[in-house]
């Protein structure tokens, strides 16, 4: 879509798309994320230009999507722009709006802007819950892994002990497609309404798996895991609603 492909020019990157938040279906879908890092100092020009652009878009009858998540953690100050779309084709489209409110991208946005990092990654909605309208934060877990399909067999294996307790995932899962060489090969998201619910305490994936099938059995599916699994970190994100469409 013009929009994306705009942005994606000017380092921007934000990603647009049909559908809001990070919508799930049966079907496998195109999830594009980037990494917005905000030059120091610049956090307030920085918001009012996003806000600004977003403005113009929705006046000009834009109708692509997208959502600002902010990292709460880790170096920098740092936001994702996400966006699902059903498949390549939709990059394609032509977007009139975005292109009356070019100018806005470059002079008030652009210009607060250190750094992006864009990635392309593909939903797994056979190992994922449906993210809930009133999601205001998630929690995403990152992984580096030696052998992709070993991998998918563990979160595979578990995630169905976990519905067979709880009746749905906890999370929505993607398989990182396209990066730069620092890029993991899977994440999950965690969505929650509120920070307490972080405090909730609920049994690990492990002890549930491990409830099930006995610690022995287990055991061979923890090899597997660690045998594939080469780093992982975590981060939360706040949903920022006037920065998103």
């Amino acid at each position: 879509m013009k929009t994306t492909k705009l942005i994606i020019t000017t380092l921007f990157l934000a990603i647009l798309s049909i559908n809001s938040l990070i919508a799930q279906n049966n079907e496998s879908e195109i999830l594009t994320t980037t990494e917005i890092t905000v030059k120091q100092g610049h956090h307030a020009q920085f918001i009012e230009g996003v806000k600004t652009w977003k403005s113009c878009y929705v006046e000009n009858n834009g109708e692509d999507k997208w959502n600002m998540w902010h990292r709460e953690q880790g170096a920098g100050n740092l936001y994702i722009m996400s966006g699902m779309i059903p498949n390549w084709a939709e990059m394609d489209k032509e977007d009139q709006a975005s292109n009356e409110c070019y100018i806005i991208l470059l002079n008030l946005i652009m210009p607060h802007i250190e750094k992006v990092n864009s990635r392309i990654a593909r939903s797994m909605p056979e190992v994922s819950r449906s993210f809930p309208e009133d999601a205001k934060y998630i929690r995403v877990n990152y992984y580096k892994v030696h052998k992709e399909y070993a991998f998918e067999q563990v979160i595979s294996t578990v995630t169905q002990a976990i519905k067979d307790k709880e009746g749905s995932a906890r999370g929505l899962w993607y398989n990182i497609e396209l990066g730069g060489p620092d890029t993991p090969d899977f994440m999950i998201a965690e969505p929650f309404t509120k920070y307490a619910d972080m405090d909730i305490k609920r049994d690990s994936p492990a002890k549930i798996y491990t409830d099930l099938v006995g610690e022995e059995k287990a055991a061979e599916l923890w090899e597997v895991w660690f045998d594939t699994l080469e780093n992982s970190w975590s981060y939360t994100f706040k949903l920022n609603t006037e920065m998103s469409n």
